[in-house]
C-alpha cells in the first residue's frame, strides 16, 4: 500500500501496548512519556528501509537462564507495562462471529514445534506489513505476532522477518519473491497483498494470476502459507465492487490450492458493522492504514487461528490435504 502520504494520528493512537512489551525490545521512555501525557504525535514514516528492518531478532529458548542485563531489561519492561496498560484494556480484540474461515493444514510449522526445531517464518506484504501508521515498528503487526507465538511456545526458537515494502502488490512482490522470502527457507509465509491494486484499479482477476504463480513457488519450497486479502477502510471500500472482487478471488486461489487465508477485510468490517467501532478507532486519518489496536488486533487474532490451525494438527485432526491437488483458475 502507498506510504507516501503524510498523516497525524489522533492522541489516542500513542498508548503503548504493554503485552507485545513483554517480550522484545520496544522504545519504553517513548511508552512512559505517551501513556503519562497522550499527545498527537507526529506524523509516521515507514519503519525503516527495507533492508535494515528485514527480521526481527530470533529469541532465546525460554528455557535458558537469563543474564543480569537480560533480567534488568525484563523488570523495566514490566514496570513500562504495568504503569501504561494494555491497549485492550481501552477496546478488546473480539473474534468475528460472522467471517470465520479455516485457516487450514500448517503441517510445518507443527512439525518444527513437535520436534523442538526453530521456526522462520516471513511477513511478505505492502505498507500494512511493513508497519505504517503504527507509532513504532515494535507495534507492527510481525512484530506483535511473533510475540504471541513467543509466549504460547514459550521453549521454541522462533523468529520473523519482515518482507514488507510500501506501496507494492503482487507484480512487484514476485519480482523478489526468491531474495526475500524462498531465500530464507521459511516455514510459514504470511502473504499479505491485493490492497495496492484495489486502489490502483487494477483487475483483480491479473493479481490473482501473480498470487497462483507465487503459492505455487512457495509450495515447491515445502512452505506453508497464509493469505491476508485487502483492509476494510475508507480508501478501500470506496471502491468496493472491485475490493470485493479483490477479496472473493483471493478466497478462491486460497481454496484450489488448499493455503491458509485470513479474511482481514471481513474481520475489520466486523469491528465496525456488529462491534460499533468507529473506523477511526483502527484506521489513522489517511483512511488506508491501521493504528496501534488495528496492528494489535489484527495480529492476535491470526495468531490465535495460527495457533489453533497447528494444534489440530498436533493432535491429528486436520490431516494436511495435497497441496498440489488443485483446479486451474
Amino acid at each position: 500500500m502507498s506510504s507516501d502520504r503524510p498523516f497525524r494520528p489522533s492522541a489516542w493512537l500513542a498508548a503503548p501496548i504493554a503485552a507485545a512489551l513483554l517480550l522484545m525490545a520496544a522504545p519504553f521512555a517513548r511508552a512512559q512519556a505517551q501513556a503519562a501525557a497522550p499527545a498527537t504525535i507526529a506524523a509516521a514514516q515507514p519503519a525503516a528501509p527495507a533492508a535494515s528492518q528485514q527480521s526481527a531478532a530470533v529469541a532465546a529458548p525460554a528455557n535458558q537462564p537469563a543474564s543480569g542485563d537480560q533480567r534488568s531489561l525484563i523488570d523495566r519492561v514490566k514496570q513500562v507495562a504495568k504503569s501504561a496498560g494494555d491497549i485492550f484494556n481501552r477496546v478488546p480484540c473480539l473474534p468475528s462471529k460472522g467471517a470465520a474461515k479455516s485457516m487450514g493444514s500448517l503441517p510445518h510449522v507443527a512439525g518444527k514445534l513437535v520436534a523442538g526445531e526453530p521456526v522462520v517464518i516471513v511477513a511478505f506484504g505492502s505498507s500494512s506489513t511493513q508497519g505504517f501508521g503504527a507509532s513504532s515498528p515494535e507495534f507492527n503487526y510481525p512484530n506483535r505476532l511473533v510475540a504471541q507465538l513467543r509466549r504460547h511456545y514459550p521453549s521454541a526458537s522462533i523468529s520473523i522477518f519482515n518482507a514488507g515494502v510500501g506501496g507494492e502488490d503482487a507484480p512487484e512482490m514476485m519480482r523478489r519473491l526468491q531474495t526475500a522470502v524462498l531465500d530464507r527457507h521459511p516455514d510459514l509465509v504470511i502473504w499479505q497483498v491485493g490492497t495496492n491494486a484495489v486502489l490502483r484499479n487494477v483487475e483483480p482477476s491479473e493479481i490473482a494470476k501473480f498470487v497462483e504463480e507465487g503459492v505455487t513457488r512457495l509450495q515447491a519450497a515445502n512452505t506453508d502459507i497464509v493469505l491476508v486479502d485487502p483492509q476494510y477502510s475508507p480508501a478501500v471500500t470506496a471502491r468496493g465492487e472491485r475490493a470485493s472482487r479483490m477479496v472473493n478471488l483471493l478466497g478462491r486461489v486460497a481454496e484450489l490450492r488448499h493455503v491458509g487465508i485470513f479474511p482481514r477485510f471481513e474481520v475489520m468490517r466486523d469491528w465496525h458493522e456488529k462491534q460499533a467501532i468507529p473506523v477511526e478507532g483502527f484506521v489513522i486519518s489517511d483512511g488506508l492504514h491501521m493504528n496501534d489496536w488495528g496492528y494489535a488486533c489484527f495480529a492476535q487474532l491470526l495468531g490465535d487461528d495460527i495457533i489453533r490451525s497447528v494444534g489440530q494438527i498436533k493432535l491429528g485432526i486436520n490431516v494436511p490435504a495435497d497441496v498440489r491437488t488443485y483446479r486451474p483458475m
